[in-house]
């Protein structure tokens, strides 16, 4: 990998003790280690004591002050796109995800990112939301992520068969390699017009 190789986050969205998030995070990174076109990092919420959003504005308006937000912040700043792994909850993001969307706002700016998320319905309008955020935020939503649900998700899931994520590699790989391929493009092209605005 070149020094302008993209670095990605992949951002566990939930925090419950017994959560589904790391099954399929770990399948997600295998696939991504696979490839020399990016590398991809696990940046995990649970590794964050992140207050609710308690800041007097967003940083691009004012500085954040508390020393875990400043923390997340510092974290995330230095990738060039985003894998959120998410699950549904009521039809939205994790309440816990949503608030470290929050703090933030410079960081995530022109940056792409995609989802893979999970859920009966395969956690579809969860990503819906978080699409919405994301714009907001001035990030770059791609087109495809990778949506476990139905039959699949019921294979997979320890309330279910708890089958390893590879007896699904077949149906979910296309999704994440088209997922992948996206954001090397997109964050390839906001990296390029980024440095010349700031030239």
């Amino acid at each position: 990998m070149s020094d302008r190789t993209p670095h990605f986050a992949m951002i566990l969205g939930t925090t419950r003790p017994n959560r589904f998030a790391d099954k399929p995070a770990r399948w997600l990174a295998s696939v991504a280690a696979e490839r020399d076109d990016f590398s991809l990092e696990t940046v995990d919420l649970r590794e964050f004591d992140l207050p609710y959003f308690a800041e007097q504005a967003t940083n691009l308006h004012a500085p954040s002050h508390d020393p875990e937000v400043l923390r997340w912040q510092a974290t995330i700043r230095p990738f060039h796109g985003y894998v959120f792994v998410t699950a549904e909850y009521n039809h939205s993001v994790p309440g816990v995800l949503k608030n470290a969307l929050d703090q933030a706002y410079v960081e995530w700016m022109r940056k792409p990112f995609s989802a893979l998320s999970y859920g009966g319905n395969g956690g579809v309008r969860a990503v819906e939301h978080l699409w919405l955020i994301g714009i907001e935020l001035q990030m770059a939503p791609v087109r495809n992520a990778v949506a476990i649900g139905g039959g699949e998700f019921r294979k997979v899931h320890p309330m279910g068969s708890n089958a390893e994520i590879a007896e699904i590699d077949g149906i979910l790989r296309p999704s994440a390699d088209a997922m992948f391929d996206d954001l090397v493009w997109w964050s390839s092209t906001l990296t390029s017009a980024r440095e010349l605005v700031n030239a």
